[in-house]
């Protein structure tokens, strides 16, 4: 939702609905939504524009939110995706209305609309091959061909409906069919399939069932069932709202629910199909469903992005009629924008060299007062050691730089961050020519906070090599090349090979010794990072949520 400059409610076009239903008093008044994910899958950034649209408006409207898991596809469904789902909606901060409901929860009730609609003569069974049903359906711009068993009687019709309900029938070879309309020009019309035959066990009902409804004919029964008022939805099902409407005009005596299609969420930089995220998974091109690089909710999680910076990004991407593709950077910018606010701010060095203040006295360590966070002043400060000996970027050293390189250089001053001003007098390299120690004079008179009035434009970080903690940091990048890698022929070919790096024994400050897995925190100058679960008290692990800016920007 948007404010004028006046501050009245600029509404989207769902709130304007929901408006004008409150003002007609439909529903009594009451709104009810859901959220209806598949149990066949981790939750990704789309699913997550939803849950904030849904649970959202139950918030906004004083309404409720179902949670109900659409699980009529027991070969694919599994109980650990049903716990990851719950755990990703209460992450964000939602809490569905009673119970988690379950479409298996009204699989009687779905059989007996099933058989009233046989009895009413507006089903049939058909033992034709789903390529020959796909076959005869034909083609929008002209009438399909009707089943030779379309017109079969109604007690055959039910006899062989119970066959297949009693497991008599092997799978595929007889589906349950609505009679509607082989010449109407939507495909979901041309007689859709009800039921078909799965001999599978079901995660909840076990091996009750036999046959199992298809999506189209459980959704929206479901909702009815519910009680729920609006039916929000992505826009590929606008195709299949007369079929919505259809199976509730058979059912319903009461009010009814309304489907309301919005443009499903699109991320450039990435891919959002579950089967294609699976692939990834199985085939090991990552390390699993909450790898960091994943779109999903507990990758986005493990990486550090925030609830609150996700529910900001739902927020300000807005809900629209038309589908658009949205950039990766302005959710990087959300997670930004919020860890800029919340993070402590500490220094971790990723890629280590030693400087060595030749002039500071041997054994001497000073405790440096740093503020923990700028934007919070609440979160007080804390106490860096400071020592002879300490580590800083090797990049932020170079043996003959540019002229606008305003770091440490032979000749040149810096101030290291929160203590002293230092002057490189010396270095020194292995025999490959790598720099391995960095020789530097300081000046007493030039801790941060004193009276001196020397100026550099250069301020540097750093860690005490005496306390330094040792550490692994993973640096995520974007996981592929290209703005659109599920429109190429290949998707996997698109991979960026740099979308992780490792890097091993960075150092960090010894606050970071205490950090807990999920805590946050900007190391300075470096970007966001946070606790990773694989980390241990011996040797912390730390992923980079983002970097302080967006380094894709200029690409």
């Amino acid at each position: 939702m948007e404010s004028t400059e006046n501050n009245v409610k600029s509404l989207n076009f769902i709130e304007a609905i929901i408006e004008e239903d409150l003002k007609q008093k439909k529903h009594e008044g009451k709104l009810h939504f859901r959220f209806p994910p598949e149990p066949n899958g981790f939750l990704h950034i789309g699913h997550a524009k939803s849950i904030c649209l849904n649970f959202g408006l139950a918030e906004e409207y004083g309404g409720l939110c179902n949670l109900r898991f659409d699980d009529t596809n027991p070969t694919k469904e599994e109980t650990k995706y049903v716990e990851s789902i719950k755990e990703d909606i209460q992450w964000l901060g939602f809490q569905w209305n009673d119970k988690p409901y379950f479409a298996s929860d009204y699989f009687d009730q779905l059989y007996a609309w099933a058989v009233q609609l046989i009895q009413e003569g507006k089903a049939y069974v058909d033992e034709q091959s789903q390529e020959e049903i796909s076959k005869q359906r034909g083609v929008p711009t002209r009438p399909g061909l009707e089943s030779p068993y379309r017109n079969r009687s109604v007690e055959e019709n039910l006899a062989l409906f119970e066959k297949m309900k009693v497991g008599e029938i092997p799978d595929g070879a007889m589906v349950l069919r609505a009679k509607i309309n082989m010449a109407s020009p939507n495909m979901h019309m041309r007689d859709p399939i009800l039921y078909r035959v799965l001999h599978a066990e079901h995660h909840r009902t076990g091996k009750k069932w036999n046959i199992y409804p298809m999506y189209d004919f459980a959704h929206g029964q479901s909702d009815y069932i519910e009680g729920i008022t609006h039916s929000l939805c992505t826009l590929e099902f606008e195709i299949h709202r007369p079929l919505y409407d259809w199976f509730l005009d058979q059912i319903a005596d009461g009010p009814k629910p309304r489907q309301i299609e919005f443009a499903r969420l699109n991320l450039n930089y990435t891919v959002m199909s579950k089967r294609k995220l699976l692939e990834l998974v199985n085939k090991n091109l990552v390390s699993g469903w909450d790898d960091p690089r994943m779109p999903t909710i507990s990758g986005l999680r493990r990486r550090g992005y925030t609830p609150e910076s996700i529910r900001n990004f739902a927020d300000r991407i807005g809900i629209a009629k038309r589908d658009n593709v949205i950039d990766f950077g302005l959710l990087e910018f959300s997670v930004r924008e919020h860890l800029n606010e919340i993070a402590p701010r500490v220094f971790g060095v990723l890629d280590p060299v030693k400087l060595v203040i030749t002039n500071y006295p041997e054994g001497k360590v000073e405790e440096i007062e740093l503020i923990n966070n700028p934007e919070r002043p609440e979160d007080g400060s804390r106490k860096v050691p400071f020592s002879k000996e300490i580590f800083i970027e090797r990049n932020d050293f170079m043996e003959d730089p540019p002229k606008k390189f305003f770091r440490l250089a032979p000749g040149r001053e810096v101030r290291l961050k929160g203590a002293y001003i230092v002057e490189c007098t010396d270095f020194k390299k292995d025999e490959h020519g790598n720099i391995t120690e960095i020789y530097c004079t300081y000046d007493p008179e030039t801790r941060s906070g004193s009276n001196s009035e020397k100026k550099v434009k250069g301020t540097l970080h750093w860690v005490s090599e005496a306390h330094a903690v040792d550490a692994e940091v993973r640096l995520y990048d974007r996981l592929f090349l290209e703005e659109d890698p599920a429109g190429h022929e290949d998707y996997k070919e698109l991979l960026n090979p740099d979308s992780l790096k490792i890097v091993q024994h960075c150092k960090l400050e010894p606050s970071l010794k205490e950090a807990r897995v999920g805590d946050k925190f900007q190391f300075q100058r470096l970007g966001y990072f946070c606790v990773d679960p694989d980390s241990t008290p011996e040797y912390p692990v730390f992923n980079r949520t983002v970097p302080l800016r967006d380094s894709w920007a200029k690409k």
